[in-house]
């Protein structure tokens, strides 16, 4: 908002003084602004606080966005994430799968990111106890090029559905 007042008192400025061409690329620049708002949102600033583990800020932020389906695939996914792990770490495991499940669905740039959303999701099938469920997202998992650490939470994952059957 505060870049919008500033701008707005350039294009004022630039009425005023008759610099209509200047004054276009103003009003061009005030209407990326509040386009690229609805479309990208307070997703940026969210996952700064997010890897900052910050989650009440992150909660915050993402609780800002109105309508989270007008965000862009490469931004609405990483609000999917971030939601799901605020509730899976506040212990609303069905909101958690939930914003996993919509963040499975969503183009991801690095396997390993997808890879996230796939154990989170096997993990918290394991969780409810549903059982058949774990695999498939394992197997999905292993079919992306994945870390090390994440190979490993795999495993355990797969050690800890073993005991189970």
């Amino acid at each position: 908002m505060i870049v919008i007042a500033i701008a707005a008192a350039f294009l004022l400025y630039a009425l005023y003084a008759r610099h209509f061409n200047i004054a276009i690329y103003i009003l061009g620049g005030i209407g990326y602004i509040i386009w690229s708002h609805f479309r990208e949102g307070t997703v940026f600033l969210a996952t700064q606080a997010f890897h900052k583990q910050d989650y009440e800020k992150t909660e915050r932020l993402l609780n800002e966005i109105q309508n989270p389906d007008r965000l862009r695939k490469g931004r609405r996914n990483y609000y999917e994430f971030m939601m799901g792990n605020i509730r899976l770490k506040q212990e609303q495991i069905e909101e958690a799968e939930y914003h996993f499940q919509l963040a499975s669905r969503l183009p991801w740039k690095r396997d390993t990111e997808k890879g996230f959303v796939l154990i989170n999701l096997a993990n918290i099938n394991l969780r409810k106890k549903n059982y058949e469920r774990v695999p498939v997202y394992i197997e999905l998992a292993k079919k992306l090029r994945l870390t090390e650490r994440q190979l490993g939470i795999v495993h355990k994952i797969e050690i800890e559905l073993n005991k189970q059957s």
